[in-house]
C-alpha cells in the first residue's frame, strides 16, 4: 500500500498553503528546532488563545476524572458496586458525541468564542449537580448530561488554540495542549490525596472545585477576542444568514469525504480505548485510595512530559511516524506496567507507559486539524474524537467486569481481581491496532489551515483552488477524496487527494 510505503520514503501530501490554496508537496524530514526558539515565535495573542484553550481542556479532564478517582467512595455512598459506578463513565462517553456535534457546529458557524463560554458555564453547573445528586439514578442522569457539555470542549478549544499559531511550533504546542487532559487528571489526583480525606464533603469537594474552575474559564473566554478568521469575515461583510449554505457545505463534506470521516472516527476509537484502558481502572489495581492518587500523579507526570516530547518530535519526523513509534514502544512497556511486585515498580512502569500513550495522543490535536476540511475544524475533529469516545465508552466497564470476574493471586498471596492481565492484553491489542491503522492513513503536516475561509461562505472545504483569490464566495467545489476542483463550466484541475488510500 502506498500509505505504508510512504512511511519509509518521501510522502507526497496535499496541504493548504500560505495563500489559502491547496498545494501538493513532499513532506520531508525537518530538523528539530530549539524548542525555546519555537516558543518565542508565539505572539501575545497566540499565548492568550493557547492558555485559554489549555485551561478549558484541563478543566474538562479534571471534571471527567473526578469520578474515576472516586469510584470506591461513590460505591459506598450510593451503596452500589464499583462496576455500577463506572457505568457513569460509560454514559458520559456515550453522550459526548452529542455535545461535540452541537458545540462544534456552533463553533464553525458562529465563531469560537460564545459557544465555548456557554459550554464551560454549563459544565460548571453540571458539576454542582453531580455533587448534589442524592441517589444513584440522579447521579447517572447528571453524568449523562455532563457528557453533552464535556463533548463540546475539545473541538473548539483545540481549533481556537492552534489556528492562529505559526506553523513551526504547532507540533510542540499540540503535545502540550493535549496534555491538559492529563494535567486535569493530575490536579484531581492531588486534591483527592490532600483535600478530600480532610473534608466532611468527601469526594464532593472534587466536584465543587471543578465547578468553580469551569465557570472561571468561561468568564476568561468572555474577555478574549474572537478567532481572527471570524473577525475578518465579519469585517468584510461575509458573515450572517448563511446557515443554509453552511448545512449545504457540511453535506458536501460528508458526501465527498466519507472515507476520511470513517478513518478519523476509527482512529479516535482506537486512541480512546488506548487511554481509557490504561488509566480509568488502573487506580483500583492493587492500590489503596491514597496509593491510587500517588500512582496517578506519577503516571500523569509521565503523560505530560511524553505529550510535549512526542508532539515536538512529530514536527520533524511526521505525525504518523511519531504515533506509530509511540504505540509500539508503549506495547513493549506493558510488562513493566503490570508485573512489578511493589507499588514503586508499578508506578515507574506506569510513568513510562503513559509517556508513550499520551505521547501518541499529543500528536492528535494538530494531526486532526491538518486532516480536517479547513472550514470545519471545530466540528470535524471534535465529532470524530467524541464518536471515538462513544465507541470506546464501555472500556472501563469491560475492564472492571472482566477483571473482577477473574481472580488471581496478588503480591500478598490473596486472591484479587485480574486487573493486570486484563489491561495488559487489551493494551497490547489496542496499541497494535493504532500502529496498523495509522500506517494506512495520510497526514498533512505543515498545512496553513488558518488561511482558509470560514464555513458557510460558498466552499465546502474553506480552501480555494489554485489561482482563486480570497476573500469572497468561491465558484469552485472540491472533491475531498479525488482531489479535483470543478469550476462553473466544469473544467477540472487535478490535485493529489489528501486522504486518497
Amino acid at each position: 500500500m502506498d500509505a505504508v510505503k510512504s512511511l519509509f520514503t518521501r510522502e507526497k501530501i496535499t496541504i493548504v498553503n500560505e495563500n489559502g490554496e491547496l498545494e501538493e508537496k513532499f513532506a520531508d524530514y525537518e530538523p528539530l528546532h530549539n524548542p525555546i526558539s519555537l516558543l518565542r515565535e508565539l505572539t501575545f495573542k497566540n499565548w492568550i488563545f493557547f492558555i485559554v484553550g489549555l485551561a478549558a481542556w484541563t478543566v474538562d479532564g479534571y471534571d471527567f476524572h473526578s469520578v474515576s478517582l472516586s469510584v470506591s467512595r461513590m460505591a459506598v455512598f450510593y451503596n452500589v458496586s464499583r462496576t455500577s459506578v463506572t457505568t457513569s463513565i460509560t454514559l458520559t462517553l456515550l453522550f459526548r458525541s452529542v455535545g461535540a456535534a452541537i458545540f462544534g457546529v456552533f463553533g464553525d458557524l458562529y465563531g469560537r468564542k460564545w459557544p465555548m463560554v456557554v459550554n464551560m458555564i454549563l459544565i460548571g453547573g453540571l458539576q454542582v449537580a453531580t455533587a448534589f445528586a442524592s441517589t444513584y439514578s440522579q447521579f447517572l442522569a447528571v453524568r449523562a448530561l455532563f457528557g453533552i457539555g464535556m463533548g463540546g470542549v475539545w473541538g473548539n478549544a483545540i481549533a481556537m488554540a492552534l489556528e492562529s499559531m505559526p506553523t513551526r511550533p504547532r507540533g510542540l504546542m499540540s503535545g502540550i495542549l493535549q496534555q491538559g487532559y492529563s494535567l486535569g487528571y493530575l490536579l484531581a489526583a492531588v486534591l483527592n490525596l490532600s483535600i478530600v480525606p480532610k473534608s466532611s464533603e468527601s469526594f464532593k469537594m472534587l466536584f465543587y472545585v471543578g465547578a468553580v474552575a469551569s465557570v472561571l474559564v468561561g468568564i476568561a473566554r468572555c474577555f478574549c477576542p474572537e478567532s481572527e478568521q471570524f473577525i475578518k469575515a465579519k469585517a468584510s461583510g461575509q458573515r450572517g444568514h448563511h446557515t443554509k449554505q453552511f448545512m449545504k457545505e457540511a453535506g458536501q463534506v460528508l458526501k465527498t469525504s466519507w472515507r476520511r470521516c470513517i478513518y478519523a472516527c476509527v482512529l479516535m476509537a482506537l486512541f480512546n480505548f488506548f487511554s481509557h484502558t490504561t488509566q480509568d481502572s488502573y487506580p483500583t489495581f492493587e492500590y489503596s485510595s491514597q496509593q491510587a492518587s500517588v500512582a496517578t500523579i506519577i503516571a500523569k507526570t509521565g503523560a505530560c512530559v511524553g505529550g510535549a516530547v512526542i508532539g515536538y518530535v512529530s514536527q520533524s519526523i511526521g505525525r504518523r511516524r511519531a504515533i506509530i513509534i509511540s504505540a509500539i514502544l508503549a506495547a513493549c512497556l506493558i510488562p513493566a506496567w503490570i508485573l512489578p511486585n511493589s507499588i514503586g515498580g508499578l508506578s515507574a512502569g506506569s510513568f513510562m507507559l503513559q509517556f508513550f500513550v499520551q505521547g501518541a495522543w499529543g500528536v492528535i490535536p494538530i494531526h486532526l486539524n491538518e486532516l480536517s476540511p479547513p472550514a470545519f475544524r471545530s466540528s470535524f475533529p471534535g465529532i470524530a474524537y467524541q464518536i471515538g469516545n462513544m465507541i470506546s465508552s464501555p472500556a472501563a466497564e469491560i475492564v472492571t467486569a472482566i477483571s473482577e470476574s477473574n481472580l488471581i493471586k496478588s503480591r500478598t498471596g490473596k486472591l484479587a481481581p485480574a486487573y493486570g492481565p486484563t489491561m495488559g492484553v487489551a493494551t497490547a491489542l489496542i496499541a497494535t491496532g493504532i500502529a496498523i491503522w495509522t500506517a494506512v492513513g495520510k497526514e498533512a503536516r505543515g498545512s496553513h489551515f488558518e488561511t482558509a475561509r470560514i464555513a458557510g461562505e460558498g466552499d465546502a472545504t474553506g480552501a480555494v483552488a489554485p489561482g482563486e483569490h480570497q476573500p469572497g464566495p468561491s465558484n469552485h467545489t472540491q472533491d475531498l477524496e479525488s482531489g479535483s476542483f470543478k469550476g462553473e463550466k466544469g473544467e477540472v484541475e487535478t490535485v493529489e487527494a489528501t486522504n486518497k488510500r
